[in-house]
């Protein structure tokens, strides 16, 4: 129970990634608060919230639009009365437009900015200062990608958001560093589930072709992103900030884009 007495937020918390996170860090004893577009009526948000009560983690859920920094800052209001202050930040939030470049619309291009980039930054910020002004440390973990690092011309908004991301966690992780707060992010490669796999279920016959590129020949699963985003979490962690942890399986060694999904 390394994380008992802290209280985690989560963006994307209904999504595979999201609700792995979730039991991950709630089984290591933290409180967890998700957001998500899910009406709180929905079955998902029913189902997930009951296993999260059989499992005895303490939890919250909220339908908030991340690109909205007012609904933001009243989600975190509201968890910081329910559960406490967050120490645990966890912008996971993403959306993903599978369009050429020249095809790419103003309004895929704009949104995928406020959801990935903007939505992470006004969410990081609005709990960096909170934690600053009580004087209390923590965590935040960016979800990034492997595609940070390495261009996809079938996917080229969410490319340019997650490369944006890792200029963020290392700018924050310099500034907040003197305040006891760590940043970092995690970048998985194909993970089997949330966007990747949505991609995969659009074209059936890349999943296999894609396969064949992983180095290792296996795809990153959800409680595997999981495992690293509660390890950067973990108390024992004093000293790593501003760094990526690429978890791709050899995935950005091969160079450039996928000729199978272009």
């Amino acid at each position: 129970m390394q994380l008992d007495g802290q209280t985690a937020i989560i963006s994307g918390g209904l999504g595979d990634i999201g609700r792995a996170i979730a039991l991950e860090l709630g089984e290591r004893g933290a409180n967890v608060a998700m957001c998500d577009l899910h009406d709180p009526q929905s079955s998902a948000v029913i189902e997930f919230a009951a296993e999260l009560e059989r499992r005895q983690i303490k939890s919250t859920y909220h339908q908030i639009d991340v690109s909205d920094p007012d609904a933001i800052a009243r989600w975190i209001d509201a968890v910081e009365t329910d559960l406490g202050l967050p120490t645990l930040i966890v912008p996971n939030a993403a959306i993903v437009s599978l369009v050429r470049i020249c095809e790419l619309t103003p309004m895929q291009w704009s949104r995928e900015m406020r959801v990935n980039l903007d939505g992470a930054f006004y969410m990081a910020q609005c709990a960096a200062k909170r934690l600053v002004s009580a004087s209390r440390t923590g965590r935040i973990i960016f979800i990034g990608s492997w595609v940070g690092f390495t261009p996809q011309t079938h996917i080229p908004a969410y490319c340019v958001t997650k490369a944006g991301l890792r200029m963020l966690c290392k700018v924050m992780a310099l500034d907040l560093a003197p305040h006891g707060i760590l940043v970092n992010e995690v970048a998985p490669g194909n993970v089997d589930a949330g966007l990747s796999a949505r991609i995969f279920e659009m074209n059936p016959e890349w999943r296999e072709r894609n396969l064949k590129r992983v180095p290792i020949g296996e795809m990153s699963q959800a409680y595997e992103v999981a495992y690293q985003v509660a390890h950067l979490c973990d108390p024992a962690n004093r000293q790593m900030t501003g760094s990526v942890v690429l978890m791709d399986g050899g995935l950005s060694l091969m160079s450039g884009p996928n000729p199978d999904m272009n």
